[in-house]
């Protein structure tokens, strides 16, 4: 019952903070050292700015107040690493889109340019399909598998063009 009462009073107060917006020179005036560059953000994005607390928050937008302590540091803790978490995602999709890049067939790994003597052998004897699956060839080096990716690339720009 405890967690709902909380679970609710964070749902509600990032509902404020998404909703409503700050100039810099507005976020300045409370106390938050904000860039003057003219951008305005959302409360939950100048929560996420170093030194930014809910306080802070709470100045510029009054009915804040009411959200009990425990719920505004949750908040504060989940706008400090949104920044790292959707970087994280970023990356993660990109990862998948690379881990499915196809090796075809014919693909003469001899002529690769950093590939070791070793990798060569080992991925000429396997013949994976995709970039995930030379990745999980034994004896395959991230250094080897970057570059494969690079010469995957430049050979899906060249056939692009």
């Amino acid at each position: 019952r405890r967690w709902r009462a909380k679970r609710g009073a964070i749902e509600s107060a990032r509902r404020i903070l998404a909703a409503r917006r700050a100039a810099p020179a507005e976020a300045n005036r409370v106390g938050l050292a904000v860039r003057a560059d003219g951008r305005v953000r959302n409360g939950l994005e100048l929560l996420a700015l170093p030194g930014a607390d809910f306080a802070v928050a709470a100045r510029l937008w009054p009915e804040l107040a009411a959200c009990p302590p425990e719920a505004a540091r949750q908040i504060e803790i989940d706008c400090a690493y949104a920044v790292y978490l959707e970087r994280q995602r970023a990356e993660i999709a990109a990862f998948r889109r690379e881990a499915a890049l196809a090796v075809p067939d014919s693909l003469d790994f001899g002529a690769i340019p950093g590939l070791s003597s070793e990798a060569r052998e080992k991925l000429a004897e396997a013949r994976p399909s995709t970039l995930a699956a030379a990745a999980r060839v034994p004896g395959v080096t991230p250094a080897a598998i970057a570059a494969l990716m690079g010469h995957l690339r430049r050979g899906a720009r060249a056939r692009a063009a």
